[in-house]
């Protein structure tokens, strides 16, 4: 929809360029690198995928909403990428915006803010070589934040672990569990 004056920027939150830059391979819109979280603090993401739509005037015409760009997590989900797709085309083309686009997304709380603060902290510490302050200020974040995936499930390769594997299930069946906790239009209240 280049020719109707829609564009996508990508946001990883992630410091492990060489990742994103094999999951972003044939990607074709720009992939930004955010290790410090600035955006999701910004926009009150908790989860991700998470997508905010802003129109030309840089004004936010529908708020973080869990969605997805392709269907390589339709399994866990239960949903496609389709219904997403859909809204994006009727707001780009016709100007339509879906009944959810004036929700207000919740301020994060502060128990949020603190597990970010500790986060941002923990990074630093492990670029600079104190694993074990690291590892301190990881933990304080994941007690604070428990099911934030912008925390925990981002802390997971930075600390050795694997953001796909075992530790990521449990997560993600005690997120499930929790009935999927989200800053923003939660999947429940939009079509798709």
């Amino acid at each position: 929809m280049a020719g109707d004056g829609f564009g996508v920027v990508a946001v990883a939150i992630d410091e492990a360029t060489e990742s994103v830059r094999g999951l972003a391979e044939g990607i074709t819109y720009p992939v930004l690198m955010d290790p410090d979280h600035v955006l999701t603090e910004l926009y009150a993401i908790s989860n991700v995928p998470a997508v905010v739509w802003i129109d030309e005037r840089g004004r936010i015409a529908r708020p973080n909403a869990s969605e997805f760009g392709s269907d390589m997590f339709s399994e866990y989900s239960g949903r496609t990428r389709q219904g997403h797709f859909d809204q994006v085309r009727a707001w780009v083309r016709r100007g339509v915006v879906p009944d959810d686009a004036g929700s207000e997304v919740a301020d994060l709380d502060d128990d949020e803010l603190a597990a970010r603060l500790h986060f941002r902290l923990a990074a630093h510490l492990r670029r600079t070589g104190d694993e074990d302050g690291a590892a301190s200020h990881f933990d304080a974040a994941a007690r604070l934040a428990p099911l934030d995936f912008t925390v925990v499930r981002a802390a997971m390769p930075l600390r050795g672990g694997d953001p796909f594997g075992e530790e990521f299930f449990a997560l993600l069946e005690h997120y499930q569990a929790a009935g999927s906790p989200f800053h923003g239009i939660s999947p429940s209240r939009h079509a798709g």
